[in-house]
């Protein structure tokens, strides 16, 4: 595939660019290096390389979730700039 300036124009458009007319030609050198270089990784033979998935043997590394910090309901409440006894009062954003 070569990179020309149409392709150049319809990416920019795509991707709601405004490039000049230096920038779309180093575009069109970049782009073209790009596709220049997955040429050369289609040319090496992977048939037998299993994909990577992980990066490392270990999967779903997760730890334990600990409650660092508690406050109760009406410490939560005194920082509301709106409440009632037990809710926090927001402006209405959904119509019926």
């Amino acid at each position: 595939m070569t990179i020309d300036k149409d392709t150049v124009e319809k990416v920019a458009h795509l991707a709601r660019l405004e490039l000049n007319e230096t920038e779309k030609e180093e575009m069109i050198k970049d782009m073209s290096k790009i596709l220049d270089f997955m040429a050369k990784l289609n040319e090496l033979d992977t048939s037998g390389i299993e994909p990577l998935v992980y990066m490392t043997d270990d999967v779903n590394v997760l730890r334990e979730d600990v409650v660092k910090q508690q406050i109760t309901h009406e410490e939560a409440l005194q920082n509301a700039p709106k409440h009632d006894e037990d809710y926090f009062l927001v402006a209405k954003v959904i119509e019926k």
